[in-house]
């Protein structure tokens, strides 16, 4: 199962961890602050769950693609 990742702004430090796991789906962007890159490829689920838990600032959420509900990855 894939998920849909969005990045809580106010929550982001930018550490970079993401971006450094998978440059092909997030950047970081002028504000210093990381996003998810339009169009990026779609990674497998246990890897979107294992970024998400990296996140250091907690900013990365996966959500039900289908009931767009935030999913309790811990």
């Amino acid at each position: 199962m894939t998920y849909d990742i969005r990045i809580d702004t106010e929550v982001c430090i930018g550490s970079g961890l993401c971006l450094a796991a998978r440059p092909d789906v997030f950047d970081i962007n002028d504000d210093g602050v990381a996003e998810v890159v339009a169009g990026s490829p779609a990674i497998p689920g246990d890897a979107q769950i294992a970024i998400a838990r990296g996140c250091p600032s907690g900013a990365i959420r996966l959500h039900d693609i289908a009931s767009g509900d935030e999913i309790d990855f811990f």
